[in-house]
């Protein structure tokens, strides 16, 4: 089959969910014989870099800011996809897919899939304006195209209870990995089993400021170990503010350690050498941070939230969402218990083998297609 894929930023991935979706996907597509390709940002991929294992990289401009970067590119991917004979087009985000009745109305040859991968109008950063045009594109993918996919059981059952759509679920994936090396943690002075890990985007609805006073009052109370550190790896995407405020409730407290947006080596060491994975997120729809570190065999503590349980099922333990003080009682306690924390993370690795292979999840995604 001939498929594009839109929506995403670019590839290779370097932060975000959908962008490390799509990449994982693409690559195995390609490797099944088909011919795929992925439109991406100037701002984003390097402007010379037209083809990644073996996708073809189609670059297009968009306009750069806040509210208009993501739909232009779409549109212009969208404009651009109808001069092209592909099987499939499929649309990444309830945001993009807004645009794909374009190619719905005027492309009536090409089976148009999408995938909903999570509730934007939540996230914090967006105004009034931005939230009602992602509560729109919702409704258009779960209506408008052949076949939509729902990453999480939560999102397909709010397409069938509220749209009456029937969608397929297929989830994110995560691979088994671990790095035994440590040169690269060690230029932030971590040491092994030393340090609870946070990875995601530096954004509001994400809840690192919850997980940053949990922690501050562990150490305020001495419970917990001195020099043990919380590392907070991740950028923010138009949050500017919000990542200043995080820096400033951090101030002074040389525990607290921010390294960027993180990929390759380094992040492999990061993910293996910690000692527990933290996921303080409001909203999610599935957290592919929160898999990766589960298939690095680290015990998750996330959030009470619908999606964060679907993902760790029996194999981790959770706080109540937006609560600092069930956060840093729950922190306290698996502190306490390395070995309970270390037979829980081969558990949550064994999971992820079972559940959320790459390879199965480009396989089922190959079949919506064909079904389509």
């Amino acid at each position: 089959m001939k498929i594009a894929l839109i929506g995403q930023k670019g590839l290779p991935a370097k932060s975000g969910g959908i962008e490390k979706h799509v990449e994982e996907v693409a690559v195995r597509m390609v490797q099944q014989g088909h011919d795929v390709s992925v439109y991406v940002r100037n701002n984003y991929t390097e402007k010379e870099l037209m083809q990644y294992k073996g996708i073809k990289l189609i670059h297009l401009p968009s306009i750069q800011t806040k509210h208009l970067e993501a739909i232009s590119h779409t549109f212009f991917a969208s404009m651009h996809a109808l001069l092209c004979r592909y099987d499939v087009i499929h649309y990444h985000g309830i945001g993009p897919t807004i645009l794909s009745i374009i190619p719905r109305i005027l492309k009536p040859g090409t089976k148009v899939i999408a995938t909903f991968h999570c509730q934007d109008y939540y996230h914090q950063k967006w105004g009034v304006f931005a939230r009602a045009s992602l509560r729109f594109g919702e409704i258009i993918t779960c209506k408008v195209p052949h076949k939509t996919i729902a990453v999480s059981k939560s999102l397909s059952q709010l397409a069938k209870d509220k749209y009456g759509s029937k969608t397929t679920v297929i989830p994110n994936g995560a691979d088994i990995r671990y790095s035994s090396q440590v040169d690269s943690i060690s230029q932030w002075g971590l040491k092994d089993k030393k340090y609870i890990l946070s990875v995601g985007r530096l954004i509001k609805h994400k809840g690192v400021h919850y997980l940053i006073e949990a922690f501050k009052q562990l150490e305020d109370t001495a419970k917990i170990l001195n020099n043990f550190k919380l590392v907070i790896v991740g950028d923010g995407f138009y949050t500017d503010d919000y990542v200043k405020y995080l820096h400033t409730i951090s101030e002074g407290r040389d525990n607290i350690i921010f390294t960027g947006a993180q990929t390759g080596e380094s992040l492999e060491q990061l993910f293996s050498h910690a000692y527990l994975f933290a996921q303080p997120s409001e909203s999610e729809g599935m957290s592919i941070a929160l898999l990766e570190a589960m298939g690095y065999g680290l015990t998750p503590l996330v959030s009470d939230i619908k999606e964060n349980k679907e993902a760790i099922g029996e194999e981790g333990f959770t706080f109540a969402s937006k609560s600092i003080i069930d956060l840093r009682d729950q922190l306290a306690f698996l502190l306490s218990r390395n070995d309970e924390v270390k037979k829980m993370g081969e558990r949550a690795k064994k999971r992820i083998e079972e559940n959320y292979s790459w390879d199965s999840i480009a396989k089922k995604t190959i079949e919506v297609y064909q079904e389509a």
